[in-house]
């Protein structure tokens, strides 16, 4: 239906109630894909129904890509004007995925050794939209977006098993003009990732124009993830209106796990604006660090104001000797911290607190 509906000039898909058993769907230029309340998309549990995603300056090769996999249960690459809407579910399978006996001794799944399938990856589309579905069970990171333009994310629910792994919320990858609102997200990983993976595809490209607002996030690991060693540019984004519970808020981490093989460290990450915004965390309710050894090319000007932060581990601003940490602002700001320290500050300059309130308790 979706390539007739292409073929034709375009228009739109209607799955109505029920539920579907489905490989990969590739969705195409002009078509939106609309799911009504009652409609069930679920994943197969057979991988071989799965498509790899395929894309000149795309690399092919799985053991390459971000968790070593290309398959999805939707794709769409060098699409224009696609949509994905509706009331109606679009459900991973994820637990298909995994040898649930081998849940180690946190009671997780153990990554499997094949491929794991993400509901969504698209990758060189433009006009993008993406409204009112809920999205369940991801084996991997629910949606990837990879070197998108002009894309609207609104009214998402995203819920992943905590036994699984990696499953993020919104992988924002190498892409312009991006404005996620109004979701609700409970996962395992990362609720909102904003990256510029490097060395997936044929040259490097800015991750820029990136606003989240308006999100309540449930986390076991950070709501908004920014960044990595080996990352290109990210900047000029915006956070605001958003209530985050997990283990870390917002986290820039730039550790020498997450360097990646053959890569050089290059990261340039500057102007992001963070506001009107509450975590509760049990590490670092904001985390900016670089491991000594890491050499970012540029870390600066960040903003922080009107935040209020419940956590164990205090507010981390650490640089290394290479990578000198600059201009971060932090405005109105109440952080609760029932660890040693409420703040620490380390290789950085120009870190500047307006507004500030502080409450160390210590264990209780």
């Amino acid at each position: 239906a979706i390539d007739k509906c292409h073929a034709g000039g375009g228009g739109r898909v209607v799955c109505g109630s029920g539920t579907f058993l489905t490989g990969s769907l590739e969705i195409k230029s002009n078509v939106e894909l609309h799911l009504e309340h009652g409609c069930r998309l679920l994943g197969s549990g057979n991988l071989e129904d799965y498509r790899e995603l395929s894309s000149p300056g795309f690399i092919r090769n799985s053991d390459k890509t971000a968790e070593k996999s290309n398959k999805a249960l939707i794709i769409g690459a060098g699409a224009c004007n696609i949509s994905l809407t509706g009331r109606g579910e679009l459900n991973g399978n994820g637990p298909a995925f995994y040898r649930q006996e081998d849940a180690g001794a946190s009671g997780k799944f153990e990554k499997p050794g094949t491929q794991r399938p993400r509901i969504a990856m698209l990758y060189g589309c433009r006009n993008v939209l993406i409204e009112g579905l809920s999205c369940i069970d991801s084996a991997c990171w629910t949606f990837w977006l990879m070197k998108c333009e002009s894309v609207n994310i609104r009214e998402l629910r995203i819920s992943g098993n905590r036994r699984m792994r990696n499953n993020d919320g919104i992988d924002i990858d190498a892409c312009r003009n991006v404005a996620v609102s109004d979701c609700i997200m409970d996962t395992e990983d990362d609720c909102i990732a904003v990256r510029s993976i490097q060395n997936m595809y044929d040259e490097p490209v800015a991750c820029e124009n990136i606003t989240v607002t308006n999100c309540i996030m449930k986390t076991g690991c950070n709501g908004i993830r920014i960044g990595c060693p080996c990352d290109s540019v990210i900047r000029n984004c915006v956070f605001s209106n958003l209530v985050i519970e997990g283990c870390n808020g917002i986290a820039i981490q730039n550790p020498s796990r997450y360097f990646s093989e053959g890569s050089r460290e290059s990261a340039v990450i500057h102007d992001l604006v963070f506001s009107n915004i509450t975590v509760s965390c049990s590490h670092h309710p904001v985390q900016i660090y670089v491991e000594e050894g890491i050499c970012l090319k540029r870390l600066s000007d960040l903003t922080f104001s009107n935040f209020r932060a419940r956590s164990s581990g205090p507010l981390l601003v650490q640089g290394s000797s290479g990578t000198i940490i600059r201009r971060v602002r932090f405005d109105s700001m109440s952080i609760e911290t029932t660890g040693d320290n409420a703040i620490v500050c380390r290789n950085c300059e120009e870190v500047s607190f307006n507004g500030l309130s502080v409450s160390s308790l210590g264990e209780r």
